[in-house]
C-alpha cells in the first residue's frame, strides 16, 4: 500500500505540474488538496513525507482523530458536508472550511469561531446544475448569500466552491467549470464589503486538469493519490 501510494502521488504531481503548464499557469499559484478520508494517518504521513501539506477531510471525526497525530504544519481543508452540530469540533483545527452551503452553517461557524477566538477563511459553495443531491447556493441565490454571510464575524468569505457532476468525459465538465470562473469575476464585481474572491475550488481526480485550465485555485485529488476507497 505505502508504495503504491507513493508512486500515485509522484505521478499525480507529475500530472498536475503538466496541467498547469497547458493552462500556461504557475503549479505554485494553484494548490492542491491530497483528500484523505477514509485512509489512515500512516498513509497520510507517507504523503506528507514526499511534501504534501495540504490535505482534505469530508467528515469532523476523522479531522478529530488525525490532526493531533500527524505535522502540525499540514493544512487542513473541510471539503464535506458539515452538520452544524460538528463546527465545533473542527473550529480550530481545519484552516479552511470549502463547503459553507447555507445561511444557517455561516451562522454556526461565526458563533464558534467567536468561541474560539478565531477566524476561519470559507468559500461559499453553489451548486450550478440544480443537483438534488448536491448542496449549495443556487446562482441567483449567491448575491445574496454571500452579503448575509460575510457580514457575520469571525469568518473570512475568500471564494467559491463547487461539486460537480461524474462525467465519464472530464471535457464535458468544462462548461459548469467556466461558469464557475465566470461566477467568481461577477461575485468579485459585487464589491461586498467582507468578500475577497481570491479562491476557487473545483475538480477531483478525474477532471481536475480541466479545473486548471478553466480558473481552479484548488483541486480536491483523493483516489488518484490513496487509490480506491474502502467505505465503511
Amino acid at each position: 500500500m505505502t508504495a503504491s501510494i507513493e508512486k500515485n502521488y509522484s505521478q499525480t504531481m507529475e500530472a498536475f505540474a503538466e496541467a498547469c503548464k497547458k493552462a500556461g499557469r504557475s503549479p505554485q499559484e494553484v494548490k492542491l488538496i491530497a483528500v484523505s478520508k477514509f485512509f489512515s494517518a500512516a498513509d497520510i504521513q507517507q504523503v506528507y513525507d514526499r511534501g504534501q501539506r495540504f490535505f482534505g477531510e469530508n467528515r469532523a471525526q476523522e479531522l478529530m482523530e488525525k490532526q493531533p497525530v500527524l505535522p502540525k504544519d499540514i493544512q487542513w481543508h473541510f471539503i464535506g458536508r458539515l452538520q452544524r452540530n460538528k463546527v465545533k469540533y473542527i473550529i480550530d483545527k481545519a484552516a479552511m472550511i470549502h463547503s459553507v452551503d447555507s445561511l444557517e452553517l455561516a451562522r454556526e461557524i461565526s458563533r464558534q469561531a467567536l468561541l474560539k477566538n478565531v477566524e476561519m477563511p470559507v468559500l461559499i459553495q453553489v451548486n450550478l446544475g440544480g443537483e438534488e443531491t448536491k448542496a449549495g447556493f443556487a446562482a441567483e441565490e449567491l448575491r445574496e448569500g454571500l452579503a448575509a454571510i460575510a457580514a457575520l464575524p469571525g469568518l473570512a468569505v475568500q471564494g467559491l466552491m463547487t461539486i460537480g457532476p461524474y462525467m465519464a468525459d472530464p471535457e464535458a465538465t468544462r462548461p459548469l467549470f467556466r461558469q464557475m470562473r465566470a461566477l467568481k469575476e461577477a461575485a468579485a464585481s459585487w464589491t461586498i464589503p467582507g468578500v475577497d474572491m481570491r479562491y476557487l475550488s473545483m475538480g477531483m481526480s478525474h477532471d481536475y486538469a480541466v479545473a486548471i485550465a478553466e480558473g481552479a485555485d484548488f483541486v480536491r485529488v483523493g483516489s488518484a493519490i490513496f487509490g480506491n476507497r474502502v467505505y465503511e
